[in-house]
């Protein structure tokens, strides 16, 4: 293989990446200098281009979309995003702020920053990622690389059943708006010492939102949505991690995922005590606790369990082979998951402009999406909700095939829907 191959944008940033993951790791309490002549390296936004592009994603204030940027050319538009970054000329939109409905009818809000921003958070991502990676705890698994929720499920399981009796299953109030965001910069500055980089981040942090053609400015929360803002909300709740390393690893063991998190004890005391440390810790941060939505539970007994990441957990009685009974944690999808899954379903499939559809073209659609579930929420202890889901979405196939075919009773398409679903290759749940 020749040595002196050109290596793409992709491969550049991964040699970049590891050597400066590597120096961190090296000395916790290295601060890094030169590092914003990096987020505009030519490799660095060519590799950022194209990780926004593969997340696709709408148009923020400005309108432009990412076919936009194609139509105009991607090389002029990373140009223009380098020269801005070098000259210091770069100044972020606000974000767009779109709503999207819940299922209890409360409206989510979201952001939706413009496509430079995104690319420009994204290579500003890719350079100071490693750093703080090197500092990141074991017990956090949210957006972070190699790292998943189905880690974070198993570290429970376990934790659980090394006779976890007692779950403190913690809810922030308002996580992403109530990050106090000077605390964050002093937590930024810890590791980045390159004046340019922070005032950079404190562009994203008080860009503002844009709602009815007002732009809301606040000196609370990340940008959500915004690229940086999953990094971000780590770094700051990597101060958690880390007091509750010192403090508290003796009295319960944690898992985290962003702002989401339990605590699995061996006693009633014990969680108590932990409860009491976790207010206490989140108070040095300025947030709170959900005073309803945290709650100490008691798994022993089998009577309660509790939701997290999807998942609802339970302590039950199971039987060996042998017939020994033994009791362990059992994981199934939680209610809110099957609603979920149900709600997507019927979305793709009730309304009347998808009778349009070719049955290859649904199927096609649908595949993914059950593969994707069937992936996160499969366990053993989950099968008969899979069950019912898988039947579920043969149904709503159904009443759409009844529907397509203009006929009146749906149910005596079942056979026949069962059989075409089968012959294109229809994935199921179990």
């Amino acid at each position: 293989m020749n040595a002196n191959r050109l290596t793409t944008p992709k491969e550049k940033v991964q040699q970049l990446q590891e050597k400066l993951g590597h120096a961190a790791k090296e000395n916790s309490k290295r601060k890094f200098h030169a590092l914003y002549d990096k987020v505009y390296r030519w490799d660095v936004l060519c590799e950022a281009w194209r990780r926004v592009k593969a997340n696709e994603g709408a148009a923020g204030v400005d309108a432009m979309t990412l076919a936009d940027v194609e139509e105009q050319g991607e090389m002029n538009f990373l140009k223009d995003c380098e020269q801005d970054l070098k000259e210091g000329n770069y100044h972020p939109q606000p974000v767009r702020r779109h709503y999207i409905p819940k299922k209890d009818g409360k409206p989510r809000p979201l952001g939706i920053p413009s496509v430079r921003d995104r690319v420009i958070q994204m290579a500003t991502k890719l350079v100071i990622e490693p750093i703080f990676e090197a500092d990141f705890k074991d017990a956090s698994f949210g957006f972070r690389p190699k790292r998943s929720a189905k880690g974070a499920l198993e570290r429970v399981r376990k934790a659980c059943n090394r006779k976890g009796n007692w779950v403190i299953d913690v809810d922030i109030q308002g996580y992403f708006d109530n990050i106090n965001q000077e605390k964050l910069m002093k937590l930024v500055q810890m590791r980045v010492n390159d004046r340019r980089l922070p005032k950079l981040i404190r562009k994203w942090l008080s860009a503002g939102v844009m709602e009815e053609g007002t732009v809301r400015r606040s000196d609370l929360g990340t940008p959500q949505g915004g690229v940086i803002s999953p990094l971000l909300a780590n770094i700051y709740l990597n101060y958690f991690d880390r007091l509750w390393e010192k403090y508290g690893s003796g009295i319960g063991e944690l898992t985290r995922y962003a702002d989401d998190f339990v605590v699995v004890c061996k006693t009633k005391k014990d969680a108590e005590h932990a409860y009491e440390l976790i207010r206490q810790i989140m108070e040095r941060l300025e947030l709170t606790i959900h005073p309803t939505k945290t709650r100490i539970v008691g798994l022993w007994t089998g009577e309660e369990g509790f939701d997290f990441l999807g998942m609802h957990h339970r302590r039950t009685k199971a039987e060996t082979s042998q017939g020994k009974v033994y009791y362990t944690t059992q994981q199934w999808l939680t209610k809110k998951a099957e609603e979920r899954i149900r709600g997507v379903v019927k979305e793709r499939l009730a309304p009347p402009h998808m009778r349009a559809k070719t049955f290859v073209e649904q199927v096609a659609w649908l595949n993914p999406k059950i593969q994707g579930w069937r992936n996160y929420y499969y366990t053993n202890y989950s099968q008969k909700k899979l069950a019912k889901l898988d039947w579920y979405i043969l149904e709503r196939l159904t009443r759409w095939y009844a529907k397509k075919r203009q006929r009146r009773r749906w149910m005596g398409s079942q056979i026949e829907v069962k059989y075409i679903a089968r012959q294109y290759g229809l994935k199921t749940l179990l």
